[in-house]
């Protein structure tokens, strides 16, 4: 196992090179994909890999070194409870939107609840929701063919229904009007003149991260609907830019149909997402 330890090291110092934080980590994530094992077993294959593997890494990691995506590479992401497919044309999910899941799985909930979730790209909160909820209706809307040629992978056998819709539509879906007991939804919201990584410049669909100048155009589409489907007492989560978390307050408050409106941060201790209540009237 001496040449895999050589070889990991060898990709972890390029891809560091390339400007990659972690570096050691998709080195090992690169070399555990293709060698059908857990990263934190590579030392203990009971067999070493050959000539086809080694080739196979190397191509991978200079992949990985021109900033293609690990999860593209490896075709799979983890998120909260589940692993998803992903792959050019979809938005990867990151962990930071973890924390908005795990605000969501606290929320004392119908037991048949109604929740949808906008812009589901990948369908990963909807499926780690339907994990989680499985007696729930669960929508995932989004407008990109695709993104929801994934969601439908994910999504399998699941109680989750996928819908293609624009949400800047006039009176989508009207049948869910007071109906809704959450609306969760990771938007784009990137500003349009934000420096991304070459990562997200490169590979990440443009319209699943940037949301206008101020990367509030989706998430101000995305309030109205919860306004109008949210039944008395449901609730509103919406993921936003750690610059905008003020805007997206501001812009919850000013529709005068929310109360017990909160400012969250992620787990890295940036602002990151807003929560909300709908009134009992209005």
């Amino acid at each position: 196992m001496t040449s895999l330890r050589h070889a990991i090291d060898s990709a972890a110092a390029l891809l560091a090179a390339a400007g990659i934080d972690s570096a050691r980590w998709d080195a090992e994530q690169l070399a555990a994909h293709l060698a059908g094992a857990e990263r934190g077993l590579l030392a203990l294959l009971d067999h070493a890999p050959g000539d086809e593997f080694f080739e196979q890494y190397r191509e991978a990691v200079t992949a990985r070194s021109r900033r293609v995506p690990l999860q593209h590479l490896t075709g799979t992401v983890s998120f909260g409870p589940v692993e998803l497919r992903v792959g050019p044309g979809v938005f990867i999910p990151r962990p930071e939107t973890e924390a908005m899941l795990e605000w969501a799985t606290a929320q004392p909930l119908p037991q048949r609840a109604l929740i949808v979730d906008l812009c589901t790209g990948s369908g990963a909160l909807a499926v780690a929701l339907a994990r989680h909820r499985p007696a729930a209706r669960i929508i995932g809307v989004d407008d990109s063919e695709a993104a929801l040629e994934y969601a439908r992978t994910n999504t399998k056998g699941s109680n989750v229904e996928l819908i293609r819709a624009d949400i800047a539509t006039p009176a989508l879906l009207p049948e869910l009007d007071r109906q809704v007991d959450l609306v969760i939804a990771n938007p784009p919201y990137v500003p349009d003149n934000a420096t991304v990584e070459p990562e997200v410049a490169q590979h990440d669909p443009q319209h699943a991260v940037f949301g206008g100048p101020d990367g509030m155009a989706v998430i101000a589409h995305i309030v109205r609907l919860a306004g109008r489907w949210l039944g008395p007492g449901g609730l509103l989560a919406v993921e936003h830019d750690d610059t905008t978390s003020r805007l997206t307050v501001e812009f919850v408050s000013t529709t005068g149909l929310f109360e017990n409106i909160v400012a969250h941060k992620d787990l890295a201790g940036r602002p990151r997402f807003v929560t909300a209540g709908r009134r009992e009237t209005s």
